[in-house]
């Protein structure tokens, strides 16, 4: 035998890399993060005498599934819900379309401070003007109704800041020969811009939808009815002490609250991470 050949097994075994501390770091969040889902999958998925204990071999059931559907108007709460979000977003694109445009390509003057004072919501947290936006909703006649709930967050500085940025970079060529085709600006907006921009819309969509599928305080404090609750304080009300808790069923709860968010990501998490990175690109 060679000596080049003996000496291999530790050559390769010098070449195998432990993972690296980022990787392990990584691992833990993760786990950390994922731990709060999967006991909520453990205890909805076995009767609540098995909450606590962890036995493999425990008998699955759907009844806490069943139950926590007949005890909620869980379905009033999903199309609240649907309609809110949907509501919301198609108001976003619209104004975060037009005022992402405005800034980007009209040379108005007082545009720079006029966009400064745009951003400045983004320092704004939204608890602070809880009283302001009521004030308002009531003498707009639209406390505890959908339109009530999405009306505060019309108007999105991220949304425009994220529009403005992304139009900045689409070529100047573009927009100048469809001027010379005939278009107008609303023509060029519809026809160059956004479809130029169709990844940004991807992903603020993504952020938009799952914000406002888990937002929680305002809806709280403008709704009053079952008519207009969405899932979120559907939920808090279900699981509410003076009801009796039940965690077996609060968990069943709770997943059906976040499966349409969780099995849209498992569906399409690829489009979503590309929608990201190329937002990120840019």
């Amino acid at each position: 035998m060679s000596r080049s050949t003996y000496a291999s097994p530790s050559i390769s075994a010098s070449r195998i890399q432990m993972p690296s501390l980022e990787t392990v770091a990584a691992w833990l969040l993760a786990l950390v993060w994922i731990f709060p889902l999967l006991y909520a999958v453990w205890a909805a998925i076995h009767p609540s005498d098995f909450v606590a204990s962890f036995d493999l071999f425990a008998p699955l059931t759907a009844s806490n599934f069943i139950d926590a559907w007949n005890e909620a108007p869980f379905m009033r709460y999903y199309l609240n819900t649907f309609l809110m979000v949907t509501g919301i977003l198609i108001g976003q694109f619209i104004v975060c379309t037009l005022a992402g445009f405005a800034f980007a390509r009209f040379p108005v003057p007082g545009r720079d401070v006029l966009f400064m004072l745009v951003l400045i919501q983004l320092f704004v947290f939204p608890e602070v003007l809880i009283v302001e936006n009521y004030r308002i909703a009531s003498g707009l006649g639209l406390v505890d109704t959908i339109a009530g709930i999405g009306l505060p967050y019309i108007a999105s500085a991220f949304g425009i800041f994220l529009l403005r940025q992304t139009f900045k970079t689409i070529p100047r060529e573009l927009e100048d020969a469809a001027r010379i085709e005939g278009c107008s600006w609303m023509g060029v907006l519809l026809k160059v811009y956004v479809p130029l921009a169709k990844p940004t819309y991807l992903a603020y969509g993504l952020v938009s939808v799952s914000h406002h599928w888990n937002n929680f305080l305002w809806p709280l404090v403008v709704t009053n009815s079952v008519e207009t609750r969405p899932l979120t304080v559907g939920l808090a009300i279900f699981s509410a002490p003076e009801t009796g808790v039940n965690w077996a069923t609060i968990s069943a709860a709770t997943l059906l609250s976040i499966a349409p968010l969780l099995i849209a990501f498992l569906l399409f998490q690829r489009q979503f991470v590309q929608s990201f990175l190329r937002v990120g690109i840019r």
